[in-house]
């Protein structure tokens, strides 16, 4: 294995850099110029294994044909190349044999297989210094966890792995014949120590693996010496064309939003959501309430992703509405319009698909709350997507009480098509919301840690002045103090439930399916 170091040699190559964003459903590749206009896109998807319920898996082959066929696209469409950079979605893991190939799926973040040994551990007297010092939650999603259910379930095959790596490592591993892997997704692992940047001892003895069982940790700035002849002619691209090994998905989100100043704030509302803010040093949750990832050197992410935000509002028009019609989604939305703020009392704990932070537990399912005689169809859409505002109003509130300050929230996603809902999130968080200039966000990201990379741009600081902010959404008085009256309500209801929580998965196994008898 072979790879240049963080600071290029010679001169600043010329040309447009490529971000490629390795995501759970599909890669994108995106080639701007340097002056952070897009000049050419490619997107290609692949499908989820779901063997067992609550598997979630990729084969990390289709994978690595999609990078190549996403790059060959977009290298076909672009004049000269500088360089090629890359974003992956974080917490992914695959068992290697000695000789670099798969002997498991990428067992990908929406993975809770692991739930008992995640549970098992935070409950544990180590549980909240293992995230201290990982900046990890434990939670099935993070790879400590995964680990310790393949040790535990599956010790035939765990003998036989010879390395652990991520979907990007194995993808590097291909591309370039480099088996590395970026500080950025090592901090996602639960195994790196942030604090030192080196694997945590304690950490590798609970998963019962070696630190050389794991790729070569490097910055995110690190070039690679290029893609390997196979690679070049499978995506057009020069053998000695620089491969920039990029970051995680969501620092680079924040980046791509230009997000990148300490206090700036990043809020995304996709199928799921997040809500994560950048500082300068490592910055960890005494409580555990949020995680603490890497960017470069000096730039770290604090803040917490939730399992449940578009899906609430798919979820609702199927169970809710099933009858609105071709455009459901708008229909929903106006539906929603006709119901007060705080839904005439009505609360919704929206963990249909349990969640993520601020409790980071596979244990909570959905509830309403507060439900009378009184409410209707409308009451309850609208409580779902309240519901989904007010679980980031809880990251916020845990990502201040770490110490952060946030005084600023730029958000995208597919909710941002939604006034209402735009208005919900600043009345909720009870600040101005900023919506920017459409960008891929991550592939943007990532190709402007490549142009730092490169020696094209000084900083990635030149983030804030090249993405636009297009619009500002302030906060209703009258909405904003609502929903602050109901946000103790809406915090204490997790607590007071987790009995009930742990009762329904005891009966979950002799119950009807949900979808209809069995």
């Amino acid at each position: 294995m072979t790879h240049r170091g963080s600071e290029t040699q010679g001169r600043v190559p010329s040309g447009a850099v490529i971000g490629v964003d390795i995501g759970t459903t599909s890669t994108k590749a995106v080639a701007y110029g340097a002056d952070g206009r897009p000049l050419a896109d490619a997107s290609v998807g692949y499908p989820l294994y779901e063997p067992e319920a609550g598997w979630a898996e990729q084969d990390p082959d289709e994978i690595y044909a999609a990078v190549l066929e996403t790059v060959r696209r977009v290298r076909a469409r672009t004049g000269e190349v500088a360089g090629v950079s890359f974003s992956s979605a974080m917490h992914s893991l695959i068992g290697l044999d000695p000789q670099g190939r798969p002997l498991t799926r990428s067992v990908t973040w929406a993975d809770s297989r692991a739930g008992a040994q995640a549970e098992r551990l935070r409950a544990s007297a180590r549980g909240l210094a293992l995230h201290r010092r990982t900046g990890t939650p434990l939670h099935p999603m993070s790879p400590l966890p995964k680990l310790l259910w393949f040790h535990e379930q599956e010790p035939r095959l765990f003998e036989r792995v010879g390395h652990w790596v991520g979907i990007k490592d194995y993808v590097f591993s291909r591309l370039c014949g480099a088996l590395v892997t970026d500080y950025s997704l090592a901090s996602a692992t639960g195994l790196l120590d942030i604090h030192r940047l080196q694997w945590d001892d304690q950490a590798l003895a609970i998963a019962g693996i070696t630190a050389e069982q794991l790729p070569e940790l490097v910055a995110t700035t690190t070039v690679l010496d290029g893609p390997t002849e196979e690679a070049a002619a499978a995506t057009g691209l020069d053998v000695h064309t620089p491969v920039v090994v990029g970051a995680g998905d969501g620092p680079l989100a924040n980046l791509g939003l230009g997000a990148v100043r300490p206090g700036v704030a990043a809020c995304s509302i996709g199928t799921s959501g997040a809500l994560r803010v950048m500082v300068e040093r490592p910055s960890v949750d005494p409580r555990g309430g949020v995680f603490c990832y890497a960017l470069t050197e000096d730039r770290w992410v604090v803040g917490g992703a939730i399992n449940n935000g578009g899906v609430v509002l798919q979820w609702a028009g199927d169970a809710l509405a099933p009858d609105l019609g071709d455009e459901p989604e708008t229909a929903l939305l106006e539906l929603a319009a006709r119901a007060p703020a705080g839904s005439g009392g009505l609360v919704m704990l929206p963990y249909l698909l349990s969640e993520r932070a601020p409790h980071w537990s596979s244990l909570p399912r959905g509830a309403y709350i507060g439900l009378t005689r009184e409410h209707r169809r409308e009451h309850l859409v609208r409580a779902a997507l309240e519901g989904v505002c007010q679980q980031l109003a809880l990251v916020l509130a845990s990502m201040r009480a770490a110490g952060n300050e946030v005084r600023e929230v730029r958000a995208t996603g597919g909710f941002a098509r939604s006034p209402l809902w735009r208005q919900m999130l600043a009345d909720t968080l009870g600040m101005d919301v900023q919506f920017t200039a459409a960008h891929e966000g991550s592939s943007f990201g990532a190709a402007l840690l490549g142009m730092q990379a490169l020696g094209m741009v000084a900083s990635i600081d030149v983030a804030a002045d090249l993405v636009t902010v297009e619009s500002t959404v302030r906060p209703d008085a009258a909405a904003a103090a609502t929903y602050a009256a109901m946000q103790p309500v809406f915090a204490e209801l997790y607590d007071a439930l987790v009995p009930a929580f742990m009762s329904l998965r005891r009966l979950a196994p002799a119950l009807p399916r949900a979808g209809g008898a069995r």
